[in-house]
């Protein structure tokens, strides 16, 4: 085994490694050393080195009983992280590997290596304080937030995903949305993951409902971003996920009070004009069908449906004798009629609904070819609320009676569309509408059973 030794210590000082024999007796004399291990723990030759004793070396004693414990009980200790104290220096780090021999004459010592690990620990420790810093950061955002692989299983989270879901966070690791969600929500929630993987592109504050697994439905905001390699591979996603549920409950009670607040204003016009307000009612369940078959979203729908609620309530400022007069109008009492637009528009125009609402109502008696008023909008300056409210308004006052004229019938409304078709009213609406009267028998849709 001496030959051994000594045959390593060339290679072992050309790669700055420590080696040692040395007496396994309490205590731990050497028995020989190189020149590396001498310089690596601050001595200036070996000699000095071979007149300290091995477990003298270790800073910390109760890592010397550990080291010579487990080298009595499985003969070899492999990487052993320790502090040694050099001579009139700061400890170093090592690291050492060790076995239990016998020599010849069956006499017991142990020989091994010794490398400096400083660089190393000193990384690892920079590591280990950059990820407790990022974990500690993750875990005080008030928002869950959530690292996926590419194959969607969740990889990292902080406190609040985990709280959130009502599991600790490694529970969660390793699992899908799947193993959380109900099937048809969770396929979304992979769609969207599946999205930004294949794109590369980020999914910014995306609103959505979801059922956590206790049972309770929250609207949230979600961000999810990719995560690249080294080589600007994307092989994952971080999710964002802000729970704006309070916020939506104060958002749907202030509109429940604006509703409210206007469906006074209805059952004003109502006992006023009981005709109107039914007409207003009625055109609601038309545009809302309508926004159905052009798969527009809840939000859209109710914004819709309000549009069309309101669209005629300047008409409280028309004398009934006008707005009842049988027969044709003259051109003043014409433009006073034109004039509940404005009206209705400046009534709800303040109020904090959304941007369409009050603009579909401004519009709906504009047509594409630029005929309508009250600003003779065409084309594209028409939003498509406007483009429903048109036609549905066209179709249900022809369809319907009035105190002035009998009904004209479902086929003369549908007619009327037809004749304007692409040129007054959007085709696409007309061709809804005339399906919807085709599936119907050709009786009102809309009418309520």
């Amino acid at each position: 085994m001496k030959d051994t030794f000594h045959l390593n210590i060339s290679t072992a000082d050309n790669l700055g490694i420590g080696l040692f024999k040395c007496s396994i007796d309490p205590k731990g004399k050497f028995i020989a050393i190189n020149t590396t291990l001498a310089t690596m723990l601050g001595f200036s030759c070996k000699v000095d080195l071979k007149s300290r004793a091995f477990r003298d070396l270790f800073s910390r004693p109760h890592d010397a009983d550990e080291f010579f414990n487990l080298l009595r009980q499985d003969t070899k200790v492999n990487f052993f992280e320790t502090l040694f104290v050099p001579r009139g220096g700061e400890p170093v780090w090592v690291a050492i590997t060790a076995s239990k021999v016998e020599d010849a004459d069956k006499k017991e010592y142990m020989e091994g290596i010794i490398e400096d690990v400083s660089s190393h620990k000193e990384m690892e420790e920079r590591l280990a304080l950059e990820r407790d810093l990022t974990q500690g950061l993750l875990d005080h955002i008030p928002d869950a937030i959530y690292f996926k692989d590419r194959n969607n299983r969740i990889i990292k989270v902080n406190n609040f995903y985990a709280q959130g879901m009502g599991f600790s966070p490694e529970h969660v690791l390793g699992k899908t949305d799947f193993d959380f969600f109900p099937i048809d929500q969770a396929q979304k929630m992979a769609d969207d993951d599946n999205y930004v993987l294949r794109t590369g592109r980020p999914i910014v504050g995306k609103i959505e409902r979801t059922l956590l697994p206790n049972g309770t439905w929250n609207q949230v905001s979600t961000t999810k971003i990719p995560m690249y390699d080294r080589k600007g591979e994307v092989i994952g996603t971080m999710g964002i996920t802000r729970d704006m549920t309070a916020y939506a409950n104060l958002e749907k009670e202030r509109l429940t009070m604006l509703r409210s607040a206007f469906s006074a204003l209805g059952k004003t016009l109502e006992m006023r004009d009981p005709y109107t307000y039914g007409h207003n009612h009625n055109v609601a369940n038309i545009v809302e069908k309508i926004g159905k078959a052009l798969g527009w979203d809840e939000d859209r729908l109710l914004s819709m449906r309000l549009a069309a609620e309101l669209h005629d309530l300047g008409k409280i400022s028309i004398p009934l004798d006008i707005l009842n007069k049988p027969g044709k109008l003259n051109d003043a009492e014409y433009r006073l009629i034109q004039e509940h637009v404005t009206t209705s528009y400046s009534i709800i125009k303040d109020s904090h609904f959304p941007v369409s609402l009050a603009e579909a109502i401004y519009q709906h008696h504009e047509r594409l070819d630029g005929s309508g008023y009250p600003r003779g909008l065409k084309d594209d300056q028409i939003i498509m609320e406007a483009r429903i409210l048109a036609a549905s308004d066209v179709l249900e006052s022809m369809a319907s009676y009035r105190p002035y004229r009998e009904s004209l019938g479902i086929e003369k409304a549908l007619e009327e569309l037809e004749k304007g078709r692409s040129f007054q009213y959007d085709s696409e609406i007309v061709d809804i509408i005339s399906q919807f009267i085709s599936e119907n028998d050709r009786k009102p849709f809309w009418v309520e059973n």
